[in-house]
């Protein structure tokens, strides 16, 4: 046991209407000290008005930490992951924090466990922890209380050892009793096999041979598990790392690209019909981006090469706000992610959505914490029983796994600076109390009746505790008490956590669920349907008040009954599921929802759907679709001949919609089919008639869809029928919808023989839609013929065709190389790529393409430190941002606007680069050309009647493309007008800017773009 008296830092109060005031948040880490002072930190960091931060913990008392725990009796476990990114040898740690003399500053350090791999998360369970450390979960207690665990069992094994920041992680105690882990699979790794190559086993309780197991690394999804029970379940999503409840038990998740998702639909449903054909059970919830943009104030941002710029590229933890201690708006229905790249804390407010939410931002163009130094790493958040957001920043100079670095960053050494450093922060309300839980809690020794009465308390953290210790003990004295709070009218979620209570203790009673069932409150009511739902065979009288809610007013009620109605087969239930699903079929998960149940009343719903079919409601086809592609993956040779013949016989604009959404769905069941089923050569052949007679384009291209998966059998007939499709391709009367589904038809032979058709067709003259159809056929030729075209013809390729082009050369090494080769010849620009894209070429497993395509996408930033060096110095020159407006309305605003004003817009938005490092700023302006972005490149343009245009061009069509030329009006040209299209590979932007500009005022300048 370790004591450390702690510095006490003065509690910073940022109520600072969110601007940065003199004296405050200047403090510039020390790369020689590791970074910034523990005792300086609090004046980086900024937080929202009507707020205060404090530190609670730091080094040397805790380092590394990735997640806490607050238990029943007020002490504070944290975990330590010291090893990552790759040290295996056992550094992790639990360790307990207290704060000994009562000044709301952790002063006593107890290492509870160590020896620990790379410990992810923890859960108070019993009378101990959990702790996620693939490949297991571990259960640690102490018995002899003298702060260190002596007991270890491990529950659960199998996981997956890969990258950390994939592996299992974030035990949550849910609502309904279970446990659930984050989880998100495999990551494969290129060049740390030996390290994490570990891709798992089945999952499984060592203890008990008999227990469940789950195939192997729970196929890469988070699970959910209780060990009493020894019940252990797969989930229908995945999470790479942190997860969290809503109140009404809806799950949430994260991965470094996406702020957060809801789990719609469980798997249970769709175990229940393997044929349902759904790929993701999850809704993104942002209205601002899956990856938002962020507003970091970070002084000097330590990018690192595959890591994006500006947007959100780390997420995790994510924590649904329940403490109620929050002024508005931050105190319900909020959701809080880190974004440790840039080094902040971003919040969201969540709305409902049908069935499910929509997540926006509160604050415009600000976040909700963030710090000015660079190695603050924010990870993960927890809310505790006084209310507070805690927030434990693991402090790295390197936050990437090595994978993502460049050779020289993982050479220069630093993988593990900041390893013996970390904090933890308290943010409350300006008014908010001290942390009194610090001076202990006795929820632990309350009596079974008082915990009850905790089940109402607005702070999540003392129902759900209570909850789990009511379980836990199974006092069935507890049950009169539980019962009453069922039907405590002044508490919702006193009544709901009572319910689950009840349920986790095995005394719920079916009278309880029939009054839920009637309550006023959507969620209450959505959460009795799942409980119903557990006791329908030994309780049938739910059935009937189960029935009655079809016509509920909430959304997200009526879906869930939906889902629970799949468990009866029954008439009435049919007949409720049908009136369920026309209610509510504009939206997707209505439809997975009634498709989910029994696939044998699959025909009669086709019957049902297409007697009310509706060609001005779109969600009509997707319903369709969704049907028959599992009637496709599942069905008999004689039931596909049928769908085939209904959907290829009699056409009209009436049946036009719903046949294509049949032949659609087919091919998409009939691609994932398990076992092969063959259609016949007169199905094959009316597929082939229909396509080149029907005028619907949308059938048209549903038979191809269908051809495409099962192939045209007899070799005479295919041979005719290209060469049919290739004399529509080349004639130009015909339409263009057509004669690209015509290029489409020509890949089911070898395209290889009309490589010179499709080149010719790759020309700006052609309409973009036939253009794009030559690009997708000439892909599926094995040689690199057609890629080595599309290099020489890419000066007179448009921004869309170049797009899709792209995609040719990512196909297969080889064209990867002549990629490579053409971006090192200059013959493609680097900024053609898009960033994903580059970050695949910089990944390759081929070593020497590897680091060819490495020194590509570096040239820009080599280049950018030679150039005009005498700036150089106007970086170290503090700048004025308000001045720095002038010298943009002076200078820029001629050709640039600021998020949509302050300027003319020709060129880019320059409110898009704001988290640029000043470094890239000053060299883009200096030399315009250093990296032109996509779609504002400088074009040439030679007209049939010898009028020559110079310009950017900003839409494209079919038919035409529009020049934007700066100071004229934007131009609409026909594409048969165009002799030659050329692009200049030069940024419209004068050159010479700085003439004008002195090195103050380009600080100035860099000031003013930065904050905006």
């Amino acid at each position: 046991m370790f004591h450390f008296h702690r510095f006490h830092p003065t509690l910073i109060y940022l109520c600072l209407s969110f601007v940065v005031t003199a004296g405050c948040h200047n403090q510039k880490p020390d790369a020689s000290s590791g970074g910034v002072k523990a005792s300086e930190a609090l004046a980086t960091m900024q937080v929202p008005e009507g707020f205060k931060i404090e530190m609670i913990a730091a080094e040397p008392l805790i380092s590394s930490p990735v997640d806490m725990e607050i238990d029943e009796y007020g002490r504070m476990y944290v975990v330590e992951m010291h090893g990552y990114p790759l040290d295996k040898s056992g550094t992790g740690n639990i360790v307990l924090l207290t704060d000994t003399n009562g000044d709301g500053i952790m002063d006593k350090r107890t290492v509870f466990k160590d020896n620990l791999m790379l410990p992810t998360g923890i859960l108070r369970w019993k009378k101990g922890i959990l702790v996620t450390d693939s490949p297991n979960i571990i259960y640690l207690e102490d018995t002899d209380n003298d702060g260190k665990a002596d007991k270890v069992d491990t529950l659960l094994t199998g996981f997956g050892l890969t990258n950390p920041q994939h592996n299992l992680n974030s035990p949550v105690y849910g609502l309904d009793n279970w446990i659930y882990a984050a989880h998100e699979g495999v990551v494969k790794t290129r060049d740390y096999m030996e390290e994490f190559g570990d891709e798992g086993t089945e999952i499984y309780y060592p203890a008990d041979s008999n227990a469940v197991r789950l195939p192997q690394n729970a196929g890469g999804r988070s699970v959910r598990f209780r060990p009493d029970h020894t019940q252990l379940e797969m989930l229908s999503s995945r999470c790479q790392f942190g997860q969290t409840f809503d109140q009404w038990g809806h799950l949430f998740g994260c991965n470094n690209s996406n702020q957060g998702y809801q789990e719609v639909i469980a798997n249970r449903y769709f175990e229940r019909n393997p044929h349902l054909l759904v790929s993701d059970a999850t809704q993104s919830m942002s209205d601002h981006l899956d990856a938002a943009e962020v507003f970091p104030t970070t002084t000097n941002p330590d990018r690192q090469l595959l890591t994006n710029v500006g947007i959100m590229t780390s997420a995790c933890g994510l924590t649904d706000y329940m403490g109620d201690a929050f002024p508005a708006p931050y105190n319900q229905h909020i959701t809080f992610i880190a974004e440790p790249v840039s080094n902040l804390v971003h919040v969201d407010v969540l709305k409902d959505s049908g069935a499910s939410f929509v997540a926006s931002r509160i604050l415009p163009n600000k976040e909700f914490l963030t710090s000015t130094d660079a190695w603050s790493r924010p990870v993960n958040m927890y809310v505790g029983p006084d209310g507070a957001l805690y927030v434990l920043d693991y402090y790295r100079r390197v936050i990437e796994s090595p994978e993502w670095l460049s050779d020289e960053v993982i050479a220069a050494g630093g993988l593990y600076d900041g390893v013996e450093q970390g904090r933890i922060y308290r943010i409350t309300a300006t008014n908010g109390a001290a942390a009194a839980w610090m001076k202990g809690l006795q929820l632990g020794d309350a009596k079974s009746t008082e915990l009850v009465q905790y089940l109402s308390n607005k702070n999540s953290w003392w129902r759900t505790t209570a909850q789990r210790l009511l379980v836990d003990r199974a006092d069935k004295s507890a049950v009169p008490a539980l019962i009453a709070m069922t039907q405590q009218p002044a508490s919702d979620v006193g009544r709901l956590h009572a319910l689950w209570t009840l349920e986790g203790m095995g005394a719920l009673g079916g009278e309880q669920i029939i009054a839920a069932l009637k309550d006023s409150v959507a969620g209450i009511r959505e959460n009795a349907v799942k409980l119903a739902e557990l006791h329908l065979s030994t309780t049938p009288e739910l059935v009937k008040p189960l029935l009655s809610l079809q016509t509920d007013p909430n959304h997200k009620v009526r879906l869930q009954l939906l889902l629970t109605l799949g468990f009866l087969n029954t008439p009435e239930a049919a007949q409720a599921r049908n009136k369920l699903l026309f209610t509510d079929i504009n939206d997707k998960w209505a439809q997975i929802a009634a498709l989910s149940a029994n696939s044998s009343q699959s025909a009669s719903l086709l019957k049902e759907i297409l007697n009310r079919y509706q060609n001005d409601v779109p969600a009509y086809a997707s319903l369709v679709q969704r049907l028959t592609a599992m009637m496709g993956g599942s069905d008999s040779a004689s039931v596909i001949h049928q769908l085939i013949e209904k959907s290829t016989a009699t056409q009209s604009p009436k049946t036009e919609r719903w046949q294509a959404a049949i032949l659609k769905g087919l091919a998409q069941g009939m691609k994932n089919r398990k076992s092969s089923l063959s259609v016949s050569e007169a199905d094959q052949q009316q597929l082939i008639k229909t396509f080149f007679t029907s005028p619907s384009n949308d059938l048209r291209r549903a038979s191809f869809q269908l051809l495409k998966t099962t192939g045209i059998s007899d070799t005479t007939v295919k041979a005719a029928v290209i060469a049919q499709a290739v004399a529509i391709a080349s004639d130009p009367k015909q339409a263009d919808e057509k004669r690209a589904d015509a290029i489409d038809f020509i890949s089911l032979g070898d395209a290889t023989t009309h490589l010179p058709l499709l080149e010719k067709l790759i020309v700006p003259q052609e309409q973009l839609r036939v253009q794009l159809a030559a690009l997708r056929t000439l892909n599926t030729i094995p040689s690199n013929e057609g890629a080595q075209y599309l290099i020489k013809q890419w000066p007179v390729m448009t921004t869309d065709v170049r797009d899709a082009a792209i995609n040719v050369f990512l196909d297969n090494q080889d064209r990867m190389a002549l990629l490579i080769d053409a971006m090192e010849k200059n013959k493609i620009q680097t900024t053609s790529v898009s960033f994903n894209t580059s970050v695949g070429l910089m990944q390759v497993r081929d070593e020497k393409l590897r680091e060819r395509a490495r020194k590509l996408f570096t040239r820009n930033q080599e280049q950018a430190k030679t150039i005009n060096k005498e700036y150089q110095a106007s970086l170290d020159l503090k700048g004025d941002p308000v001045k720095g407006k002038d010298v943009y309305m002076q200078s820029c605003a001629i050709c640039h606007q600021m998020k949509g004003e302050l300027g003319v817009a020709f060129g880019p938005d320059l409110s898009t680069i704001h988290n640029w490092k000043k470094e890239d700023m000053l060299a883009n302006i200096l030399d315009p050309n250093l990296s032109i972005l996509g779609g504002y490149d400088l074009w040439q343009i030679e007209m049939n009647n010898g009028e020559s245009i110079q310009g950017i061009i900003a839409t494209e069509t079919a038919t035409a493309i529009t020049v934007k030329s700066n100071g004229k009006m934007d131009r609409l040209i026909n594409r048969q007008d165009v002799k030659s299209l050329k692009s200049l590979s030069m940024s419209p932007m004068p050159q010479g800017l700085e003439k004008n500009i002195d090195k103050q005022a380009m600080a100035d300048l860099l000031a003013f773009l930065r904050q905006h």
